[in-house]
């Protein structure tokens, strides 16, 4: 069920729960006062409302979020509805894919095997250490 953006307030962690950012309500409110989300700029507790109009700055794990509060809701939903709750900014969707890109490649000149040697390698490889 979505609310009409009236003068309607929903807590952030409901709300953050509702637009399918964290999985549970209690990883929200964890998150939350853990100072990983931020209303307008300022930290704030799982029991702030948050309304329509207020920027959210969200971090989970490497992930950082932009979004600006559409509508509100204090359900849960489908995905397509909670995607509609709110709108990400144009710059925090390039920051992320920036981010993706630097991860890749990192992890594009990371020149670790794709697995341990077995027995027989190891073997090899101790035989050509001794040098005999």
């Amino acid at each position: 069920m979505i609310i009409p953006a009236t003068d309607e307030k929903v807590r952030i962690d409901k709300w953050l729960w509702a637009a399918r950012f964290f999985k549970t309500r209690s990883m929200a409110a964890k998150a939350v006062s853990g100072g990983h989300v931020h209303v307008n700029g300022s930290r704030v507790k799982p029991a702030r409302l948050v309304q329509a109009g207020d920027t959210l700055h969200i971090r989970r794990g490497l992930l950082e979020f932009e979004v600006i509060v559409l509508e509100l809701s204090s359900r849960r939903g489908p995905a397509v509805k909670a995607r509609a709750l709110y709108e990400e900014t144009g710059e925090s969707i390039q920051r992320r894919e920036r981010d993706a890109l630097d991860r890749r490649l990192v992890k594009a000149a990371d020149s670790s095997p794709p697995r341990r040697p077995d027995k027989r390698e190891r073997r090899k490889i101790r035989k050509f250490l001794r040098k005999d």
